[in-house]
């Protein structure tokens, strides 16, 4: 691979599950929507990798975007061969409706930096 971060074919993310959850007194008053969601990295590549980190986009309906960025996913570095995979969920909580994108990245087997994208999903709240 000739890149600063490849795309590794055969590498997937996706979002399997959206929850909405109305959070109440336990979620501060300007953010009172969390959205569950439930994600899966696949490896169907040639190639053993270890994920490292994520990047995340979240752009609010009302104009203010927010960068989530830093190693490790919920607090671990899953190393997938070809076939594996790793799932997991995490939350988003917000005052409005919001799309989020992001990447995730890390190393193949050899030490060259790849990432893999997320494809954007929507957050909207309720309308009642």
């Amino acid at each position: 691979m000739n890149c600063a971060s490849c795309e590794l074919p055969g590498l997937t993310a996706r979002l399997d599950k959206l929850h909405y959850h109305h959070g109440g007194a336990s979620l501060p008053a300007d953010k009172p929507h969390a959205f569950v969601y439930f994600i899966t990295i696949q490896n169907r590549s040639e190639h053993t990798i270890t994920l490292l980190g994520r990047k995340w986009v979240v752009a609010h309906a009302d104009g203010t975007r927010l960068v989530i960025e830093g190693d490790k996913i919920i607090g671990e570095t899953p190393r997938l061969t070809p076939g594996e995979e790793f799932s997991y969920n995490s939350y988003h909580v917000t005052g409005t409706d919001a799309q989020a994108h992001g990447s995730f990245h890390g190393v193949n087997e050899v030490g060259e930096k790849i990432h893999v994208l997320l494809p954007p999903f929507d957050m909207t709240l309720p309308r009642s």
